[in-house]
């Protein structure tokens, strides 16, 4: 599937993967552990999480300088999470975006010590960002949420937990929810609070958007590990049915994975119709999510 970003958003993007690099480069120092991080954060991606802020800051102010750092801070909240759930003790999984896993291509110790690094580095990234304090409270806070006990690290002991059962719908969404949604819902929140002054309509829009996009990419996620190639995917394939993980194709069959996915887009996109013209990054960020082949 073609994919072509609105106007800006492609340049925003650029800026966010050379800063983030820059980022690592001027806050840590030089050795193995920063080659590690940068190796992690430059092996490709969709970049998804900051497209999303980007997309928020459109639709209700503005993209300013405080936008770009709250982006890098999430694409290294991000590349942490993935180095973490690519371990042995985790998914043990050998390649991530077509490239060997950050411990493969270094060792196991120094891709713990990267993710714990990135993780850190995000909170310094953002404190660090020009802006309106209370702003930058806000999207810490998001930030904290989102990564921890409530939100990713959470999502993943349910996830390590629900191995070899067969959850309802309902329990494999509230897990989903929370270790693949609470990080892109924090991107739209902190996109939309870094760059402009939200009504409260236009949060709870852009909440109901941001939950359903997330239940969506998860949905789309599973659908992919049945039907493409690990060539494709840029990550091994098949790899919830052998480590006998449960997800939305397993409960609901292919057809009905489907009409849930359709009907999460929906959803989603229900949830931007207090804006107008404002959210075109949104929305075309919602079509790529339920349609993309990796």
């Amino acid at each position: 599937m073609s994919f072509s970003l609105p106007e800006g958003a492609q340049d925003f993007r650029d800026s966010c993967e050379l800063r983030t690099l820059q980022l690592i480069d001027e806050l840590t120092h030089e050795g193995r552990l920063r080659d590690s991080m940068k190796y992690a954060v430059s092996a490709g991606g969709k970049r998804v999480r900051p497209l999303l802020a980007y997309g928020a800051a459109e639709a209700v102010g503005e993209a300013g300088e405080t936008l770009l750092h709250v982006a890098c801070a999430l694409e290294m909240m991000h590349t942490y999470s993935l180095i973490h759930d690519d371990l042995p003790s985790m998914d043990n999984d050998e390649l991530r975006r077509g490239k060997p896993t950050t411990h493969v291509a270094f060792d196991e110790a120094t891709a713990i010590l990267a993710g714990d690094a990135l993780q850190a580095l995000a909170f310094q990234v953002i404190a660090e960002a020009p802006g309106q304090s209370p702003r930058l409270l806000r999207c810490q806070r998001y930030l904290a949420e989102a990564a921890g006990a409530r939100g990713m690290v959470g999502g993943q002991a349910q996830d390590i937990e629900m191995v070899g059962s067969q959850p309802s719908q309902a329990e494999l969404q509230q897990m989903h929810s929370r270790k693949t949604g609470a990080l892109i819902r924090a991107s739209v929140m902190m996109g939309a609070v870094s760059s402009g002054n939200p009504s409260i309509s236009q949060l709870h829009g852009l909440d109901q958007y941001a939950s359903a996009l997330g239940v969506a990419f998860q949905i789309r996620d599973d659908m992919l590990d049945s039907l493409s190639s690990t060539e494709v995917l840029g990550k091994t394939s098949g790899s919830d049915i052998a480590n006998d993980k449960p997800n939305y194709v397993a409960i609901l069959g292919m057809d009905g994975a489907q009409t849930a996915l359709a009907e999460q887009h929906q959803l989603a996109l229900d949830g931007l119709e207090c804006f107008s013209g404002e959210a075109a990054t949104l929305q075309c960020l919602a079509e790529f999510i339920v349609q993309r082949m990796h």
